[in-house]
């Protein structure tokens, strides 16, 4: 509408030249002036500004190159047929005979990859679904004349979820969104954190803490993920999580380990077929371990061992316990007997091997004299067993997978940029955010509010985690210890205070409510009363830091029925019931610090679960939280070979065996590195080497040891469910993937410990109060900039 000339007069004050539209409410206020039909809104367009479009019927073959070029080439995704023919649809009926001249399809493609981008709908984009029909209809009411009006607005909406009705309140939450506001119901939301101008924050005062960008994820609320096999991506459960559900569930809890790691192998160099290549790959073990790196594996489903007798192949599967009571391997196909008599476990003494564990079997299937046919017994059919037996010659862990290579990141420990394709960026794990959506973005606020300013400030200071392990308070040593430990804090600045202190437990050393030692329910809050009033001697601590806690086998509720054995996997966290004086004094110190200061104060303790995980800047930083003794499990339960010269425990921490090359280990070293090479590691000839034998110790060892097991299973319980109960409809919450930045594993029974292994660091505090030592209480301080932790010690 064009503005009229100055030296005119207004049109409102001209004669309608035609009669204006009937109005079923006339004029209120004719005294007054006051129009009987109103005046148009400033912006709005005539109607007459509007262009036809002739529609037309598009072919999807003739949109498919061009389509192909927009999704494939420039976002990686992949169009179906049925999404083709709707895409050829809308844009034959919205953008007509000028689709192709006018460039109008190439631009409606682009807001239809963008918005699938955001809505995490995954590599593939399906038209069966209800998502592509969604962003369809949103971006049909922003296009006009086969053109979109209002890119910039759809693209944002797309990316925060939200309806027309709330996109007034999108410049106004942009910039001062609270990390805790991230709704966990719906995890694409947190996509929209992508727009977020994090330059522009710095007005807020509120936000320079960077406590206020640190989530705790219970288990119980966190995404359920499951691995879909046929698009090759995540989906998420929308089943409703039951504490008692179907005997099939249980299966899909093997299904879904199993996909998991089965898709990570894949992915690994050592699993991937070279286009070119000199010879045929064998499976032959050589006595060299450059032949090793050069030989491509094949892993070969269970049901694929019928009729070929004595031929070499390599298995992946469930290691369990057959009902006569001897040794097999299970798959999605098949069951069959293994014989492990003359394996060897690789690496040699480097990781543990117990029923339970998805393991690689290297060795031959021999069929039975009496069956020489071959077939599938028991049940029948597919998932039936196999006769014969599959004896072995090697055996070892799935390989690991860094973090960055799962996300599809590049640089230094996953620093730099994102590649163009590959990996699980645009998943959100966590519920705080997919990597390519928000990363770069909190990375940039990460190191704006945790850059330190001196040479003192980047040895401590605010990016700190205090984790405490095995918190039992009926013993007054452990409050003498605990003392100790928050004094030393409570005399640093307050400005360098530490971000979190983890206190983990088992709260009581025997099962309470179970008629145990350590008492009853009334005797159980009375534990927690003293340690609210231990807490309440430093009011500092308690109004600038979270004190988060997670709980063991002995802590109520669970322990009442469970007596102090292994309770399901995840457990929650200890009742409110038994904590509110300690909640009280945390209100109390939050209180005093606004009457004296006139600044309010947000320090805050969080019960959580057993595990839980920690997300600090979205999917920058993850931590996961575990309390369990798995070193005495993994001793009771784990398979012992014949090959293995050791004859007790002591013994078995053989140190010619370890893995090499392994680095030499300092007792002062915050962390020791445990990078292996898994391709040498392979190899056959492991050559001792005399001078590891001098500078690495049992206990560094046996840590090694416990962490390779436990992050190449990808999955905190790797046991049998007899032995490590879950619950199946939360399993997927135990996954160990994409690796962590860190990990917590609270063993009372294993060395406390610092390593680093294929970028995730694991740490393990043991108990507060050092076993065999008097008056020495130990911990570990977690340090955030640095991705690195060390075991500290103290005198009380």
């Amino acid at each position: 509408m064009s503005r009229p000339n100055h030296m005119k007069a207004a049109p409102i004050f001209k004669q309608p030249a035609t009669p204006a539209p009937s109005n079923p409410i006339p004029s209120s206020s004719p005294a007054f002036g006051t129009p009987a039909h109103p005046i148009r809104p400033f912006n709005v367009a005539p109607p007459a500004a509007k262009a036809s479009i002739l529609p037309v019927i598009l072919p999807p073959a003739t949109l498919r190159p061009l389509a192909f070029r927009t999704f494939t080439k420039k976002h990686s995704l992949t169009l179906t047929s049925s999404a083709l023919q709707i895409l050829a649809t809308f844009i034959g009926r919205h953008c007509g005979t000028e689709w192709r001249e006018e460039g109008l399809a190439e631009r409606v493609l682009e807001e239809v990859a963008k918005g699938w981008k955001n809505r995490n709908g995954g590599v593939i984009v399906d038209g069966e679904g209800a998502d592509l029909k969604d962003i369809l209809k949103n971006l049909e009411g922003s296009m006009v004349g086969g053109r979109i009006v209002a890119a910039r607005e759809l693209s944002r909406q797309n990316s925060l979820v939200l309806g027309s009705s709330q996109n007034g309140e999108v410049s106004h939450t942009r910039l001062g969104i609270r990390p805790s506001l991230l709704g966990r119901e719906d995890s694409q939301s947190s996509l929209g954190l992508s727009n977020l101008e994090v330059e522009d924050e710095e007005d807020d005062e509120g936000l320079r803490d960077p406590r206020k960008w640190l989530k705790v994820v219970d288990a119980f609320e966190q995404p359920r993920l499951v691995y879909n096999v046929g698009k090759k991506h995540f989906d998420r459960d929308t089943s409703k999580p039951s504490l008692l559900p179907q005997a099939s569930h249980k299966t899909q809890v093997f299904r879904n380990r199993y996909n998991l790691i089965h898709q990570r192998l894949l992915r690994n160099e050592s699993f991937q077929t070279p286009t070119f290549e000199a010879s045929k790959p064998s499976l032959k073990r050589t006595s060299s371990s450059l032949a090793t790196t050069q030989q491509a594996y094949k892993l070969t489903p269970i049901a694929n061992l019928l009729g070929r007798n004595g031929t070499s192949h390599m298995l992946l599967g469930l290691l369990t316990i057959s009902p006569t009571g001897t040794l097999a391997i299970n798959d999605l196909t098949g069951s069959i007997a293994l014989d492990l008599t003359h394996a060897k476990p690789i690496p040699e003494d480097g990781a543990w091997f117990a029923p339970g564990m998805i393991v690689l079997v290297d060795g031959t299937y021999e069929e039975d004299d009496h069956n020489a046919g071959g077939g599938l017994g028991g049940v029948g059919g597919v998932g039936g067993t196999i006769g014969g037996k599959f004896i072995g010659f090697f055996i070892g862990g799935p390989p690991c997978e860094r973090r960055k290579v799962t996300l599809g990141l590049t640089g230094a420990d996953g620093e730099g940029g994102l590649t163009a394709g590959g990996g699980f960026g645009w998943v959100d794990f966590l519920g705080v955010g997919s990597e390519r959506a928000v990363g770069s973005k909190m990375r940039k606020l990460e190191q704006r509010l945790l850059r330190p300013s001196s040479v003192e400030e980047a040895l401590g200071g605010r990016g700190r985690v205090v984790i405490i392990g095995e918190v039992n308070l009926d013993q007054p040593l452990t409050l003498q210890a605990l003392k100790k430990l928050l004094g030393l804090y409570a005399a640093e600045p307050e400005e360098d205070t530490p971000m979190t202190f983890v206190l983990m437990g088992n709260f009581v050393q025997h099962a309470v409510m179970a008629r145990g030692g350590s008492g009853g329910s009334i005797e159980y809050k009375e534990y927690f009363d003293s340690l609210a009033q231990t807490l309440s001697d430093y009011p500092t601590l308690l109004q600038s830091a979270t004190f988060i806690f997670v709980p063991g086998d002995n802590d109520g509720w669970a322990s009442s029925f469970s007596a102090g054995a292994a309770t399901p996997l995840p457990r929650k966290g200890v009742p409110d019931m038994f904590t509110s004086r300690i909640k009280r004094a945390f209100a109390t110190a939050n209180a005093e610090a606004e009457k004296e200061r006139g600044k309010k104060t947000d320090g805050e303790a969080i019960w959580t679960s057993n595990p839980s995980r920690l997300s600090l800047f979205g999917p920058t930083h993850e931590i996961i939280l575990l309390r369990d003794n798995m070193t005495g499990r993994l001793r009771r339960t784990a398979i012992k070979f014949s090959s293995s010269t050791t004859t007790d425990e002591d013994e078995e921490m053989d140190l010619p065996s370890t893995p090499p090359p392994l680095p030499p280990a300092v007792s002062t070293n915050p962390a020791a590195d445990m990078e292996i090479d898994t391709e040498i590691e392979a190899a056959t000839s492991h050559v001792p080497q005399l001078a590891e034998d001098e500078v690495v110790s049992s206990d560094l060892h046996a840590a090694r040891k416990l962490v390779k097991t436990i992050l190449d299973q990808g999955y905190l319980a790797p046991f049998s469910m007899g032995i490590r109960p879950v619950l199946w409809d939360y399993a997927s919450s135990l996954q160990v993937y994409p690796l962590p930045t860190a990990m917590v594993l609270a063993d009372t029974e294993a060395p406390a410990f610092c390593v680093t292994y294929e970028g995730c660091h694991v740490m393990n505090p043991g108990s507060i109060v050092a076993p065999g030592r008097r008056g020495v209480a130990k911990w570990v301080e977690y340090d955030i900039r640095n991705k690195v932790g060390k075991v500290r010690e103290a005198m009380f």
